[in-house]
């Protein structure tokens, strides 16, 4: 498949799961195991479409890096278990490493409480001509600090600026920085990876009976569980209120790993297209010393 077939497909496949205004948006409208016009018998085919598109990624990639002007930044929210560390692994795998930058957010330091909620992340913004991953980032804050509020209370937030307002508040402030970064050409794609109740419990399971796995369960996340109605309601709030034409929302499906990759695979690639990238032109200049370094260059060719 060429790679102008494979930038138009990416745009139709991930339009059912773009969202640029959250006023009509609902979650229950976008089902954890919708796979689109794609059935589980096509998966040999959606994994060959993932790797054609890590590589139109890659090359994209490449001109980015080179162009040096922007910056993109991709944002994965979820319920753990959900597959977002699968989902950067698999996607960004032929991505050159000097053109990513990833970072994993966490619960908040002693030193991030000393700060305003978005610092500890803006601080970590891509650089120009890179690839920016948050994995989890200051959504968080309109999530689990909203599902669980005692939290709220170790911020040192002056008592009188926690109104009944503050999440309105808060998304207010992302709304407004989102704007502001992509004024200065930060490309903005923010990816909420939709599992299900169901799916989630099983994969826990598999993590308890594999050894191997057993590292990536704590005793948190089956108690964050019992939360599973706050967190859903807290999610389609935090995107009705962020969803923007310049920071869309991808809802994707993620109780079929191989769908959610081929769907985030598809948003990044568009994101790069959208950009018009070119390699950089070497003007007369630069053009005379190249020609110069390359009659040097074959004068010697002893050494």
């Amino acid at each position: 498949m060429k790679k102008k077939e494979i930038i138009e497909r990416s745009k139709k496949f991930i339009k059912p799961y773009r969202v640029t205004d959250g006023k009509k948006f609902r979650l229950k409208d976008i089902g954890p195991g919708d796979t689109g016009e794609v059935t589980s018998e096509d998966k040999p085919r959606a994994k060959e479409l993932l790797e054609q598109g890590v590589q139109v990624l890659a090359e994209l990639q490449d001109v980015l890096y080179a162009q040096d002007q922007w910056s993109i930044l991709l944002i994965f929210q979820a319920m753990d278990a959900a597959g977002k560390d699968g989902a950067i692994k698999h996607v960004m795998s032929g991505v050159n490493p000097q053109g990513c930058q990833v970072f994993s957010f966490k619960s908040p330091s002693a030193e991030d409480l000393k700060h305003d909620f978005l610092w500890r992340c803006l601080k970590c913004l891509p650089e120009r001509g890179r690839i920016g991953i948050f994995n989890r980032s200051y959504y968080e804050e309109t999530l689990v600090v909203r599902v669980h509020p005692e939290l709220l209370a170790k911020q040192k937030i002056p008592p009188q600026l926690i109104s009944k307002n503050i999440w309105e508040d808060r998304y207010e402030d992302i709304r407004n920085v989102e704007g502001y970064l992509t004024r200065n050409g930060v490309v903005i794609r923010k990816f909420f990876l939709h599992v299900s109740a169901g799916e989630q419990k099983k994969r826990f399971l598999e993590r308890l009976d594999d050894p191997a796995k057993n590292w990536k369960f704590s005793a948190n996340d089956s108690r964050e569980r019992g939360f599973w109605k706050d967190y859903m309601k807290a999610y389609e709030d935090m995107i009705c209120n962020t969803a923007t034409d310049d920071a869309p929302w991808y809802v994707v499906p993620a109780d079929n790993k191989w769908f959610t990759r081929v769907v985030v695979a598809a948003a990044v690639i568009d994101a790069l297209d959208s950009l018009d990238l070119r390699y950089p032109e070497v003007g007369e200049a630069q053009l005379k010393e190249l020609a110069v370094a390359k009659k040097e260059l074959t004068a010697n060719d002893d050494h």
